[in-house]
């Protein structure tokens, strides 16, 4: 398996984030010039805006697709993150930290997560400046 860092940590599907998404928004621009040239056109207004409707679901469809499961993983690493400051303090994490900053430190390894979370939790470290904080990166390769 191939190092993990700042750098490389993040995970994208070239199908499904470029391909997919491409063939989506290009579904549902075309469906918006069909409709903007149907509207003189009573005969074919009915079909080009359900095209659109549908293409704009579309948009929709990929767009939640995405964010619902990726709410319920977050809530799923919250509760790691905080057996694992359990187990590693006897306490829970501090319930300063937002959702975002304990995604985020999952990738710290145990030796310096208790210190960085407690860090994160003071200075009120973005999600970004506590990943690039990170020294051994603990990999996460269940992360979708």
């Amino acid at each position: 398996m191939e190092e993990q860092n700042y750098a490389k940590h993040a995970k994208l599907v070239p199908l499904f984030h470029g391909v997919l998404f491409g063939i989506i928004v290009l579904t549902f621009i075309g469906s918006v010039v069909n409709l903007i040239h149907s509207l003189d056109d009573h005969s074919r207004l009915y079909n080009a805006a359900l095209i659109t409707a549908i293409s704009a679901a579309l948009v929709l469809l990929f767009f939640f697709c995405r964010v619902f499961p990726l709410k319920a993983q977050d809530r799923a690493i919250r509760a790691e993150e905080n057996l694992r400051h359990f187990a590693l303090t006897g306490k829970l994490l501090d319930s300063r930290l937002s959702i975002k900053q304990i995604v985020g430190l999952r990738f710290a390894s145990d030796a310096e997560f208790v210190a960085l979370a407690q860090k994160a939790a003071n200075e009120s470290l973005s999600p970004d400046a506590i990943k690039k904080a990170v020294k051994n990166w603990k990999i996460d390769t269940d992360r979708l």
